[in-house]
């Protein structure tokens, strides 16, 4: 199935989780927030949260400064 990660396409497995798709896209476990559909998915949830067809998925991270 495809989904949008941060808005480019992207194949996955059908039926995959959002860590699962988090994870081999590389994405850091820590220090970031994601969005699917245009809600936000807390960490725990991550595991259960399976994405459907077309998900659009945005991982932001937090950037510090001063």
């Amino acid at each position: 199935m495809l989904i949008l990660l941060n808005g480019e396409s992207r194949e996955t497995e059908s039926g995959a989780d959002l860590a699962r798709v988090l994870a081999e896209a590389g994405m850091p476990e820590r220090g970031i927030a994601v969005a699917v559909d245009g809600e936000v998915v807390p960490r725990a949830s991550w595991p259960q949260h399976t994405l459907a067809d077309g998900a659009r998925v945005e991982v932001l991270t937090a950037v510090q400064g001063g």
